[in-house]
Parts: C-alpha cells; structure tokens; sequence
C-alpha cells in the first residue's frame, strides 16, 4: 500500500518524503526547480484553473470546493493513469504551494487517492 503523504512547497524537501509530486497547476512562486526537489509535476490532476479562481481559498467554501474538485477527479481520465504509478511506489509526498495546510486541494486530492487505491 502507497503511503500519500503531503507537504507545503516552501517547506524544506526531506529524504524521508520518497517521491516528491507537485500536485499544482502552477509553479509555486519564487522557488528554483533544484529547491523544490519534486520527481514529478502532475499538473493534471490538480484542480481547474476555473475551480482554483471561484474558490479564491476561501475556508468557508472549502466544503462546497471539495465537492467540486471531487467531481473533477472523478470525470479526469488522467487520474487512473495517476493511480497506476502510485500503486508502485512505497511513499510519495503530494506537494502544494498554499499558505493554509488545513484548508488546501492537496487534502482533497490524497484522501481522494487513497479512497481509490484502497478499492481497487
């Protein structure tokens, strides 16, 4: 079983986070590819440019936004692909540039993974 860890970009990168994936459809800003250390950019599974500016990180909303990006999830045909590479590996860290570590799709999107991986 993948374990799916997540992480803060401008936290400081650690051997202990195994695959390091950047799960933002943007580059987060003012860090250098060799500071970030990520393996992988999955742009794709992140959420939509649309959803991203209509939830504006807005914590009151965060409800009706994980319905939203769930349901973007659902209907990504890159997810299954996504899940495939993660069924072989040990450890991965799912990596996002948000300020708030309680409120962010990073949560949505390894919860949603793991819930995936566990049925298959």
């Amino acid at each position: 079983m993948t374990e799916i860890l997540i992480k803060r970009a401008y936290a400081e990168p650690e051997e202990s986070d195994g695959y390091r994936i950047l799960v933002d459809r943007l580059w987060p800003r003012g860090l250098t590819k060799v500071k970030l250390k990520i393996d992988q950019w999955a742009k794709s599974i992140a959420p939509s440019s649309e959803l991203r500016k209509s939830w504006n990180h807005d914590p009151d909303r965060f409800a009706e936004f994980a319905r939203y990006y769930r349901s973007e999830l659902n209907q990504n045909s890159a997810v299954d692909e996504f899940l495939e590479q993660l069924d072989q590996l040990p450890k991965v860290t799912l990596v996002f540039a948000a300020r708030d570590e309680q409120v962010n799709h990073a949560l949505i999107l390894r919860d949603f993974l793991l819930e995936q991986l566990n049925h298959q």
